[in-house]
């Protein structure tokens, strides 16, 4: 990622850990006092990946502010959060105090993380919100493979490449390739959490990568697939505007009849 455009991310993610908290989807209150637990999609996956993560070395990639980080520690897990926001890790590091766990965050860039680190964690986790904002997936899946012992596992749950295409829904624009074709601009004000939140730094860079490029890099890094869902339907509004749940309270986005992949789970393990 260029400087221009990582300086830009950045300034919006430490804009962003200003708001995040006690909203729709980060409950900092909840979390606290423990009636907080992984999501449905990431529970599943990590259960199907490695089962119960009691005694293992995670690296929570992107963990932003901490979240599933200190969630995969209350489970049991030796956790290590990433992330280049350091307002967001400073947010992080004051929630897993008050938690009560002990997590290392450390600000590094998720394509080049510290090589201290290498080979140290048996799990990289990363989840919603991740590959748009890399500019090189092939590094980014190298990176992740460095981080794992052999034998280590990559769970990444994404928003699906078809749906981060589309501005608005109803009427369906699309402002986003599928395929990766350079960077895109954008200055959206709120957040995903809340789009009338007042975030100072609006203005992004982000990144398309179809889900063949996606999985073409991770066996270029070495990864051995062993698990890929697309899921047309979520337990939560990870983007913020999918609108209401169906009458089994599952949100699903529909172009027609027929409901589209929303997201993906890529399960991996470098042998």
């Amino acid at each position: 990622m260029g400087t221009t455009a990582r300086q830009l991310n950045r300034a919006n993610w430490d804009a962003r850990a200003a708001v995040h908290g006690q909203d729709r989807y980060y409950d900092s209150a909840g979390l606290i006092a423990g009636t907080v637990s992984l999501g449905a999609e990431e529970e599943a996956a990590v259960d199907r990946a490695v089962g119960n993560v009691g005694g293992l070395d995670v690296c929570h990639v992107q963990c932003h502010i901490g979240v599933d980080s200190i969630l995969l520690a209350r489970a049991g897990a030796r956790v290590t959060g990433l992330d280049f926001s350091p307002a967001s890790l400073s947010k992080a590091t004051a929630l897993a105090e008050q938690c009560g766990v002990s997590v290392a965050f450390v600000e590094a860039d998720a394509c080049d993380p510290p090589h201290g680190l290498d080979g140290e964690f048996d799990l990289v986790y990363a989840t919603f919100g991740v590959l748009p904002w890399i500019d090189d997936v092939d590094a980014w899946m190298a990176a992740a493979a460095r981080l794992v012992r052999k034998g280590g596992h990559l769970v990444l749950i994404d928003g699906h490449p078809l749906v981060t295409m589309f501005d608005t829904y109803d009427p369906p624009v699309t402002d986003f390739p599928y395929n990766f074709n350079g960077l895109h601009y954008f200055d959206t004000p709120g957040t995903y959490t809340d789009r009338s939140a007042n975030v100072s730094a609006t203005r992004t860079v982000q990144y398309a990568h179809g889900l063949g490029e996606i999985v073409t890099a991770a066996v270029r890094a070495g990864w051995q697939i062993a698990y890929l869902e697309e899921a047309t339907s979520a337990t939560f509004d990870f983007r913020g505007d999918l609108g209401a749940t169906e009458e089994d309270s599952r949100y699903r986005l529909r172009l027609g009849a027929e409901p589209l992949p929303i997201l993906y789970t890529l399960l991996a393990r470098l042998p």
